[in-house]
């Protein structure tokens, strides 16, 4: 056997030692030669053939000493543009060379037989830079080196043998391919030149193999695909397209996002007037909703940031002088035939605001009501028209043989509420309940039952008091040395499998099951128990897979543990007795979660001390090589506590922790008086709600109100539990916004009842169409088309506070409506009529993805 055969393969931590290596060795290189572009360069003005082609002449002489790069014909899409090998490249170089990219724009009509993206360098202002193109052209000019005949020889191979043996998908052509580059290894080791990782010829090629995800390597072709993929540039490449995708000019009218219009018409008018602002970076070309509506509905920032840029690369048109003349230039450049904006005008030292024309908010509200649902965001579905990704969301999560209490009321609601939005938005939900049926705690739990439950096996103990069940078992664990001897032993025996054990585990787990769906019914939960004890035989192989991948780090008294950047403590994968405990679980778990569920995203929902571990859990996935930071993503949401009138943990006036049931219940009674009290009033009409309704409508409200009352806020907010706040008719409850609902759908009713127009059978005619031509009526209609934009803005960071916000401003907007325009028996009650159907659809929208049951009247 050869020396090269037998030695090992590096480690992890020698791979990452390897990549940092490199670029450092690149980074010294880079200074010490920065005017040459290198290969694949031409100037802008010269017809060239080969995607590589140079012209080393024109590069002496047009390249400045420090020029400006700038990367055009980038891919209009994140997605696009990760799935791109030259734009990847491109990126890869700019950062291991340290040359700064900045967006080129589009070169169709300057270099029409460029395709793909392309380099320009040179002055920024310059209207002939020196250009290069193609992935390979572009690596070997940001490298600002003369590479190697060999080099050159390996980005030919890359092109002409591995990337057509790839796309073709023929066997034999891929497997001579790889086989030149394992010979390749075999002499040099982590390179395919040399002895150094990451060259042009390795960043080409590894590029390429990465992007083919379909393609099985072998375990040498594997480990220096992975030198690139661990590197530092690789991780930052995200970042870097993010700067460099070029805002859309064009406005699509099938996007119901008013951000993106809005945007849309800006960025054109910018880049129409101000060519070169596309390369001149740092300028964020995007419209913001208007903090004060009086000035605008949005607004577009770019002018001051715009002006600076221009100025400092001599690149100021003639008579433009201030920030304002730059936004001023910019409104002259709207056209005013354009579909999304009116009314724009200079603010302060160069604010552009603007009105979203009326014509554009009567299209989308009218939309809603031939749809019978608001139109939902781009973002959610992809350009097959759906998005199926299966995302995991962890959440409720009680403890066997423990009665739910109020500190699993928050991650069982916004765990729903979650669930809901990502349903919404396409993506397959797997809702896990992590639940807690494993551990020390069940050997004193099974000697307790046996002793107070003789006839268990013939009798199912009928345990309804979880809580009392519990605390005697564990004073009797406390109290006797006899009752604690035998419970460790039957803490062995259940992990062996015992027989006996097993069944009197099954029945704690049964028992308690009955208990939590008093809570699931209640708060229309649907969530499917996945506990601890499903893990446990899976967490030997995730220790073994870290001990071979030399990421264990056996500490004093033997324990396991995985260190993790920016953490001093490490996850403990096993204990120094050999048991296993939430770190090995929660590892566990995530893997089983990533390789057999397929998740690309997973959301735990806890409370905000266990930020710090699920942290280091996510750290240890990526570590170890199971998360791609472009494929996956993975979210702790921690929530703050639910406290008491004063200001401490809620608990019962004798101390106890507050059972779940009972404080849901007590929501529904008050509810319950609420209504009858409003029955049987003597002021006014009374309720709408009969006494057979009454229950029925209590709950929805009562449970309503207490989901509200936690969602409307931050989750990482602590609050204090108050029936009087979350009850009240007035302000940002659920109460509130439920009669706010039930008063629309009264007018729609008494509309068909006292004036014979049926909305109903308006909407199936088709002909009568809503008209905003009130004030209040448009500011109804602008605050309905924000729908697309919370729902994008909450699938950002799964806050659900964004629709709470959303459907709040929204009742807010439609009680001024129905208070200042008249609507039955106005010349306008059809239109009025439909825009209250439109605000009553959209807010019943809101309420499902909040989990809140609607009223019809009250």
């Amino acid at each position: 056997m050869s020396e090269s055969e037998e030695k090992k393969d590096p480690s992890k931590k020698e791979l990452k030692k390897l990549a940092k290596k490199a670029e450092k060795d690149a980074a010294k290189a880079n200074n010490k030669q920065d005017k040459s572009g290198g290969g694949g360069a031409a100037t802008s003005n010269t017809k060239t053939n080969g995607s590589a082609a140079s012209s080393s002449t024109a590069a002496t002489k047009s390249a400045p000493s420090l020029p400006v790069y700038r990367l055009a014909n980038v891919p209009s899409s994140l997605t696009a543009a990760l799935n791109d090998a030259c734009t990847i490249k491109a990126c890869m170089g700019s950062i291991l060379y340290s040359k700064q990219l900045l967006p080129g724009g589009s070169t169709s009509s300057s270099l029409p037989f460029v395709h793909g993206p392309a380099l320009l360098y040179g002055d920024a202002a310059s209207a002939s830079p020196v250009v290069a193109f193609g992935g390979n052209g572009i690596l070997k000019a940001l490298s600002g080196q003369s590479v190697s005949s060999s080099t050159d020889d390996w980005l030919e191979f890359e092109r002409t043998e591995l990337r057509p043996a790839l796309v073709s998908g023929n066997t034999k052509k891929i497997e001579a391919a790889l086989e030149k580059i394992t010979a390749a290894l075999e002499l040099h080791g982590v390179s395919v030149v040399g002895t150094q990782p990451l060259s042009v010829a390795d960043v080409a090629i590894t590029v390429t193999l990465l992007l083919s995800k379909n393609t099985s390597l072998p375990p040498l072709i594997q480990t220096y695909v992975e030198i690139t993929h661990n590197s530092s540039p690789y991780q930052q490449i995200k970042s870097l397209l993010k700067s460099l995708i070029p805002p859309s000019t064009s406005y699509d009218p099938t996007n119901p996002s008013l951000i993106q219009a809005a945007s849309a018409i800006f960025a054109s008018a910018i880049f129409t007037t101000f060519p070169s602002a596309q390369s001149l970076g740092g300028v964020e070309i995007k419209a913001f909703k208007c903090k004060d509506i009086k000035h605008g509905d949005y607004q577009c920032n770019a002018a001051m940031p715009l002006f600076q840029k221009l100025k400092a690369a001599n690149a100021l048109p003639p008579g433009i002088n201030s920030p304002q003349q730059v936004a001023q230039a910019i409104i002259d450049a709207v056209k005013d035939d354009n579909p999304v904006l009116c009314d724009l005008t200079v603010n302060g030292p160069g604010f552009v605001m603007s009105r979203i024309k009326e014509e554009f908010l009567e299209r989308g509200v009218n939309e809603i009501v031939k749809r019978g649902s608001p139109v939902k965001p781009k973002c959610c579905v992809n350009e097959d028209g759906e998005d199926d990704a299966t995302v995991v969301v962890d959440f409720s999560s009680p403890n066997i043989a423990k009665e739910m209490h109020v500190g699993h009321l928050r991650s069982t609601i916004i765990g729903e509420a979650v669930c809901r939005i990502l349903e919404y938005s396409g993506k397959s939900v797997e809702r896990v309940n992590h639940v807690g049926d494993w551990g020390t705690q069940f050997g004193m739990l099974i000697q307790y039952l046996k002793e107070e439950y003789p006839n268990f096996h013939d009798d199912t103990p009928n345990i309804t008091d979880l809580t009392a069940f519990y605390k005697n078992a564990k004073s009797r664990f406390d109290e006797s040395a006899e009752f604690k001897k035998i419970s460790q032993l039957n803490v062995v025996k259940l992990q062996a499998g015992d027989e006996e054990c097993r069944k009197i585990w099954q029945v704690l787990c049964d028992v308690s099951r009955i208990e939590f769906e008093k809570v699931y019914d209640r708060l229309d939960i649907s969530v499917k128990e996945c506990g601890e004890s499903f893990y446990n035989d899976k967490i030997p192989p995730v220790i073994e897979e870290f001990t071979s991948r030399d990421m264990i780090s056996v500490e004093e008294g033997g324990a396991k543990c995985v260190f993790v950047p920016n953490f001093k403590i490490p996850l403990m994968l096993q204990k120094s007795d050999g048991g296993y405990g939430y770190d090995s679980t929660d590892m566990a778990a995530i893997k089983y979660r990533l390789h057999e569920l397929k998740a690309r995203q997973i959301v735990y929902i806890t409370d905000f001390t266990q930020g710090d571990h699920f942290q280091m859990v996510f750290a240890a996935a990526k570590k170890i090589g199971w998360v791609d930071d472009d494929s996956h993503r993975l979210d702790h949401i921690g929530f703050g506590t639910v406290q008491g009138e004063d200001g401490k943990r809620f608990k019962t006036r004798s101390g106890d922790t507050v059972r779940l049931v009972d404080l849901l219940d007590e929501a529904v009674s008050r509810m319950e008086a609420s209504l009858r009290e409003r029955n049987s009033s003597s002021e006014g009409k009374g309720g709408n709600v009969s006494e057979d309704e009454i229950h029925q409508t209590a709950c929805a409200m009562g449970y309503g109100a207490v989901k509200y009352f936690d969602l409307r806020r931050n989750p990482t907010s602590n609050y204090i539990f108050s029936y009087d706040r979350m009850l009240d008719t007035k302000g940002n409850t659920a109460i509130y916004l439920l009669y706010a609902h039930a008063r629309l759908e009264s007018i729609i009713s008494k509309g068909k009842a006292e004036f014979g127009v049926d909305v109903d059978a308006l909407i199936a005619d088709g002909n009568s169409k809503i008209a905003l031509s009130h004030k209040s009526e448009r500011n109804l209609g602008l605050h309905l088309e924000f729908f697309a934009d919370t729902i994008e803005e909450t699938l950002n960071d799964l806050y659900p506070y964004h629709i709470c916000d959303f459907v709040y401003a929204l009742s807010i907007a439609a009680s001024e409506f129905v208070t200042q325009c008249k609507v039955l028996g106005s010349p306008e009650m059809e239109s009025r009529l439909l825009l209250c159907r439109a605000t009553a659809i959209t807010m019943r929208q809101c309420f499902d993805l909040l989990g809140i049951r609607h009223v019809m009247r009250i």
